[in-house]
């Protein structure tokens, strides 16, 4: 699925963000100490070679809504932009910190001259952000930062559930007809 939001293509497809090569940029979902962990960070971590964490030991820690780019060695990919997302229920305000999470790596990306972004529903894992609420949140970031964007051209939503492919989808098509009733 493709659609556009403001200057930028905004797609959406089932499958494993580390098999994403035509996209410069991937985004991990991390724990604080950026190491290898479950969900998407073990994905990233085993796909990837080694290196990986060493070039994140030292960007680390960071907070809720902070993001920080490595390199992706071992990954088809020229770069992993490092998110951690609130852990529903505990850090608060939560909306504004998933938010965080994308307009950081967004300027991250933007900032390193990516055309491509590729993410993750952050949070929606083991943090417990409902898919839902995560996606409404994920979608407006990504509409305010849409403008403001010199280089990234493409971004990518990687869902590895059916279940989260279609939640995302339905928020995706109730954002686009809210934006055509209201412009």
């Amino acid at each position: 699925m493709e659609r556009s939001i403001g200057n930028l293509t905004l797609e959406l497809k089932r499958g494993d963000i580390t098999k994403q090569p035509d996209m410069d940029a991937i985004v991990n979902a991390a724990n604080a100490r950026l190491q290898i962990g479950g969900g998407v960070a073990g994905a990233i971590h085993r796909a990837g070679d080694p290196e990986l964490e060493k070039e994140t030991r030292p960007l680390a820690p960071i907070s809720p809504g902070e993001a920080v780019i490595t390199s992706a060695p071992g990954l088809p990919n020229l770069n992993v932009i490092h998110c951690l997302g609130p852990v529903y229920g505990r850090d608060e305000p939560s909306d504004q910190l998933l938010a965080n999470c994308y307009r950081n790596a967004l300027k991250l990306a933007d900032e390193h001259k990516l055309r491509s972004i590729a993410f993750p529903a952050l949070s929606t894992g083991a943090f417990g952000y409902p898919t839902i609420d995560a996606a409404r949140v994920a979608f407006a970031a990504i509409k305010e930062m849409s403008d403001t964007l010199d280089h990234v051209k493409l971004v990518r939503f990687v869902l590895w559930s059916e279940q989260d492919f279609e939640t995302h989808r339905k928020v995706l098509e109730e954002i686009l007809i809210q934006n055509n009733r209201s412009g």
